[in-house]
């Protein structure tokens, strides 16, 4: 409180009456309150806690990126090998649909399952993509070298511009092979074909589509900048929130066409929450990634 002493004037027309303001005094007020009272749980609220379940570790990358020269992004012969057949039996199994299809003369079928191939194909690459991002170690059979390369891609996304054709494609090549070919040698349904074809072409190139989304954009050839913008192949901008925190969504890397609905209705998170349940296990994305995971800015080989 202030008192303001005034003078006394005579009121008239020629005097007039003018207080100063109050000064203002302000005064924080720290209050320390301790209880030791229990605090309530709602019976109707779901509270998980699990302090004694480890989470899926992180895996130990390299402490430096690979050079513009490392041998590791190097296309080999074997790697051109595995590429060449790989397309071929890509190649094989949608000249048979053709083929079939004309002798047939059907078409519909044929275009309408290489489309949902094509559309599959890109949902199949998001669950495999969700599945070594967050599960596994580089010492988990048949997977192992994926996870662990996978995890250095996050570390270093700028790298698989880098890698040649051959070497970024190879592995994906070398099971396409030895699963498309025998459906090719048993199978001569134009309409199976057609989205065998359509569906084994998009996961193996999906790998170069990939790549292509972490290049800049006056670099890319201008017909792929075009199908990223069309929404054909996955853009860069939607790859892009994916190597963003908290690291969980944005999976599909072929067209990205089912990033939206999978990350909307939430359905890695309910499979993750499924198998923490059933199994005990906890995803790397429910963990704040360390600095082994996170990304690095380098030099790019700038």
């Amino acid at each position: 409180m202030s008192i303001i002493n005034q003078n006394k004037l005579p009121l008239s027309s020629h005097h007039y009456f003018h207080p100063r303001p109050s000064p203002r005094v302000i005064t924080r007020v720290h209050c320390l309150i301790t209880t030791s009272s229990k605090p309530k749980v709602e019976p109707n609220r779901l509270v998980i806690e699990s302090p004694s379940v480890p989470p899926t570790q992180f895996l130990a990358t390299s402490k430096t990126p690979p050079q513009a020269n490392d041998p590791s992004l190097k296309s080999t012969w074997l790697h051109r090998v595995w590429l060449a057949s790989g397309c071929t039996t890509v190649l094989i199994s949608l000249a048979k649909s053709l083929v079939g299809a004309s002798s047939m003369h059907i078409w519909v079928e044929p275009t309408v399952a290489g489309l949902v191939g094509y559309v599959m194909a890109d949902l199949g690459s998001g669950v495999y993509h969700w599945g070594i991002d967050n599960y596994g170690s580089a010492s988990t059979p048949i997977f192992g070298n994926q996870i662990e390369a996978f995890q250095g891609h996050h570390k270093w996304p700028w790298t698989i511009t880098k890698r040649q054709f051959a070497n970024n494609l190879h592995a994906l090549a070398r099971t396409v092979t030895f699963i498309v070919l025998p459906i090719n040698l048993l199978f001569d349904d134009p309409t199976f074909l057609g989205f065998a074809g359509m569906f084994s072409g998009c996961i193996m190139f999906s790998q170069q589509f990939h790549a292509w989304a972490h290049g800049t954009k006056s670099r890319l050839p201008p017909l792929v900048a075009a199908l990223q913008d069309l929404g054909i192949i996955v853009s860069r901008s939607q790859h892009g929130a994916h190597h963003r925190a908290p690291y969980n969504n944005n999976y599909c890397i072929v067209s990205g066409v089912w990033n939206e609905v999978l990350d909307n209705h939430k359905v890695f998170e309910a499979l993750e929450m499924l198998l923490f349940f059933k199994l005990g296990v906890r995803p790397r994305s429910w963990t704040e990634p360390n600095s082994d995971w996170s990304e690095e800015i380098g030099d790019q080989f700038l």
